[in-house]
Formats: structure tokens, C-alpha cells, sequence
């Protein structure tokens, strides 16, 4: 493995199993971790493992790890060259990613300018249209009921209003009537607001039952683009992803190298550099469609980390070090099959957040499974943060020897003293609609909560 030669010590913007991710990379390239972490996370295992770490705030997100004076000062006394952000709180925030560039520190991930083009969500629909990605019928950002209704009748109902600086599945509302229309679009439009500090709504056409399959890519520093591969992320309740898979079992290759090469174009006409991936949404008839690019790693990259052999954590920091790619496209070869479930600190019939004492803890092993967590038997699981505690990723020659191999370790892992998502998961590996593989991002709203759009 290369070592990290022009930024050597790496500050991590981040806490959870992204942050111990990040310090595993940082040790195996031969430079130095420095945590930061909130009042509520001194006893996290990022703080535990780093060579150094930092006390940045109060256990709110706003007082810690979105505070960017705390942050910067936690650089300055620390001598860090270079800040890994890893994904959410300030991984796709522009102001902080250009505040770093004019302090000459590295920022591990693109330009502030990418990061606030791929940030707004219209002006990367139109992006995409200039290099013929294709996308969703809709429209620019809209300021008037009447320009909505016109844009709506145009492409014709259920239609999306989505935030246009939103992401996550957050500031998105499903419209079937004029009527709707009329009384979702302050709502969203407040909505985006709150949540992104940006009110801009813009209008897709709704694609009823679709798949969600994103490509992730690699980009250098010295034009070099490739995509990594194909990850099928259709279980979600309410937008928020549950469970992923690489590749995905429904696109067949020809659609598979198609959308791979429509995502490097995309990477290449916006300037991308660093581990990105383009989201695209897919019909039943395999027409795919242009849906986002987020800029930084994603919660489900291990499975294209299996099935690939890459390790996309290692190449984010080697790119920020000035690399070139080791390798070109037709080196990728991608085999067998990869599924991650998500363990969430929730109740598995409900989703209801379920934080507190890890009483007694067995992480499963073996061949083909992997665990990215940072809990142990004595941690609190806090009550501040996302619910995501660890990650199961197995790995098997095909799917049906990842399904088998899902089920054993779910069976093997015990995590007592809160609820986890761990006997949704094994629900839904016996579920045929999942083992069939044709299942789109409706099927658990509508079988498992018995809610729709």
C-alpha cells in the first residue's frame, strides 16, 4: 500500500464507525489521527482509538461537530495539514470546505466550488443535461404557486417538490392534485428552509415504483475518472436507506456500463476529485435517470469496497495527497456479491429511535462478514445524533450465498440492553418480493409500515 506523503496529519470532522473507518485508513498510509469529539462522545471508541483527540463541544451538533469555530481551533492547536469529513454534518458544506482551502489546509474530498454546484440539486440537473445524462423531466426552482401549477400540468401528476439545496431524502413531498399542489408547496417550501436554510423548491415528475441505484467513482487529482461499480439502494423507509447491495440484481451490464460511464462524464464536466457517487432513479423498463451526485464517501461504500477489492476510504486521503489512480478502468473488476445491513439503535417494527446502555454485546465473524461500528458492551448510545450504530457487510460468491451468509451472522449478532433494526433484517431476507430482487423503493412504506406517498 502507498503511504501519505504531503498531508500526514488528519483531523476527522466526523465521530461513530465513519470516524474509526477513517483512523484505520489514516494508520495503514502511515500518518496521524486527531479526533474531535463532543461532551457526550468522550467515551466513543474514535476517541479511543486516535492518536490524538479534542473536546470541540456541547452534545448538540450545532455546539460540536457543526460548530466550525471549534473545529477550526481543533485544527490550529492540533498542527493538522489536512480534515477528513467523512459523510453528514460538514462533509458537503462549501463555506467550510473553502474557509480550509484559503488556510492552505486539505480538505479530503472536492473544491468548495464542486461541492456547491453538486450541493444544488438544480443546478446539477442542469449539469447533467450538458454532457446528455439523462434526468427526470421537471423544472428550475419555482417562486410562484401559478408558475408550480403550470410546471406540474406540463409534466403531468404525481410530481416531486423537492429542496433544490436539500439531499438525503430529506425536503422531498409527493404531489397527486392541483389541490395538493397548492397546499404542500409552502409546506416544502418551509421545509427546505429549516432544514438546508435555503427555501428554493424545484418540481420533478414522480416515477411511481421506481429503483434507487447509485455508481460510485473515483476521481484524482490529474483527470483521472473511473467508476467503481453499481450499488442497489431500493430498501428504504421514507427515503432513508436501510439496506444495500452491490451490484444491483435487477440492471443488466449493458445498463450497468451505461450509467457507469453517464456518472464519469458527469464527474469529469463538474471537476469532481475524490471517492463521489451519482444517484440515479430506475424504471421498471430500466430507463435511468439522473437524481443527485453526492460528494463525499457514503454509509453503504462497503459493499463496493467487497465486491471490488478497493479500498475507497485509503483512496480518498491518496487522491488528497496528490496520487493518480492506480489503476485504470478496464482494471476494475468486480466479482461476487456484497450486502450491508444497517444496524440502527431502533425498535425494528416501528423505527422509533431507541438509545441507552449496551448491556451485553457479539459481533458475528467469520468468512465473508465484516462489522463497521464504534460500539462496545458499557457504551451509551446518545440520543443526539443518527441512529446508525454499526454496519453488517457479508460477502458471497453470488447473491444466494450472501443472503445465507446475511442470515447466519444477523443470527449470530446480540446486541442487549436496546432494540436494534437486526430482526427487521432478517425479516426481510426471507421475504420474496427482496429475494426476487425486482423490489423497488416502495416496499417497505407499503408492506412493512403500511404507509404510501
Amino acid at each position: 500500500m502507498e503511504k501519505l506523503q504531503n498531508i500526514k496529519r488528519i483531523l476527522i470532522a466526523n465521530r461513530g464507525e465513519i470516524a474509526v473507518r477513517a483512523i484505520r485508513a489514516i494508520r495503514e498510509l502511515g500518518g496521524e489521527s486527531i479526533a474531535v469529539y463532543s461532551e457526550a462522545d468522550k467515551n466513543s471508541m474514535h476517541v479511543k482509538l486516535a492518536d490524538y483527540s479534542i473536546c470541540i463541544g456541547q452534545a448538540p451538533s450545532d455546539k460540536s461537530y457543526l460548530n466550525i469555530p471549534s473545529i477550526l481551533s481543533a485544527i490550529e492547536i492540533s498542527y493538522a495539514d489536512a480534515v477528513y469529513p467523512g459523510y453528514g454534518f460538514l462533509a458537503e458544506n462549501p463555506h467550510f470546505a473553502s474557509i480550509l482551502e484559503r488556510s492552505n489546509i486539505k480538505f479530503i474530498g472536492p473544491k468548495a466550488e464542486t461541492i456547491r454546484l453538486t450541493g444544488d440539486k438544480a443546478e446539477a440537473r442542469k449539469k447533467a443535461q450538458e454532457v446528455n445524462v439523462p434526468i427526470i423531466p421537471g423544472s428550475p426552482p419555482v417562486e410562484t404557486l401559478k408558475e408550480a401549477l403550470e410546471v406540474a400540468d406540463r409534466i403531468g401528476y404525481p410530481v416531486l417538490l423537492k429542496a433544490a439545496a436539500g439531499g438525503g431524502g430529506r425536503g422531498m413531498r409527493v404531489v397527486h392534485t392541483p389541490q395538493e399542489l397548492t397546499r404542500m408547496l409552502p409546506v416544502a417550501q418551509r421545509e427546505a428552509e429549516a432544514n438546508f436554510g435555503d427555501s428554493r423548491v424545484y418540481i420533478e415528475k414522480y416515477i411511481i415504483d421506481p429503483k434507487h441505484i447509485e455508481i460510485q467513482i473515483l476521481a484524482d487529482e490529474h483527470g483521472n475518472v473511473v467508476y467503481i461499480g453499481d450499488r442497489e439502494c431500493s430498501i428504504q423507509r421514507r427515503h432513508q436507506k436501510l439496506l444495500e447491495e452491490a451490484p444491483s440484481p435487477f440492471i443488466t451490464e449493458q445498463v450497468r456500463k451505461k450509467m457507469g460511464e453517464a456518472a464519469v462524464r458527469f464527474a469529469k464536466h463538474v471537476g469532481f476529485t475524490g471517492a463521489g457517487t451519482v444517484e440515479f432513479i430506475v424504471d421498471r423498463d430500466m430507463n435511468f435517470y439522473f437524481i443527485e451526485m453526492n460528494g463525499r464517501i457514503q454509509v453503504e461504500h462497503p459493499v463496493s469496497e467487497m465486491v471490488s477489492g478497493i479500498d475507497l476510504v485509503a483512496w480518498q486521503m491518496l487522491i488528497a495527497d496528490g496520487k493518480k489512480l492506480g489503476f485504470r478502468q478496464e482494471d476494475i473488476k468486480n466479482t461476487g456479491h456484497a450486502i450491508e445491513f444497517r444496524i440502527n439503535a431502533e425498535d425494528p417494527e416501528t423505527f422509533t429511535p431507541n438509545p441507552g446502555e449496551i448491556k451485553e454485546l457479539y459481533l458475528p465473524g467469520g468468512f465473508g462478514v465484516r462489522v463497521d461500528t464504534h460500539i462496545y458492551k458499557g457504551y451509551t448510545v446518545p440520543p443526539y445524533y443518527d441512529s446508525l450504530i454499526g454496519k453488517l457487510i457479508v460477502y458471497g460468491k453470488n447473491r444466494e450465498e450472501a443472503v445465507v451468509r446475511g442470515k447466519r451472522a444477523l443470527t449470530e449478532l446480540i446486541v442487549e440492553g436496546i432494540k436494534t433494526t437486526k430482526d427487521f433484517h432478517l425479516k426481510l431476507l426471507d421475504d420474496p418480493d427482496f429475494l426476487s430482487g425486482k423490489y423497488t423503493t416502495s416496499l417497505v412504506d407499503t408492506k412493512y409500515l403500511g404507509t404510501e406517498e
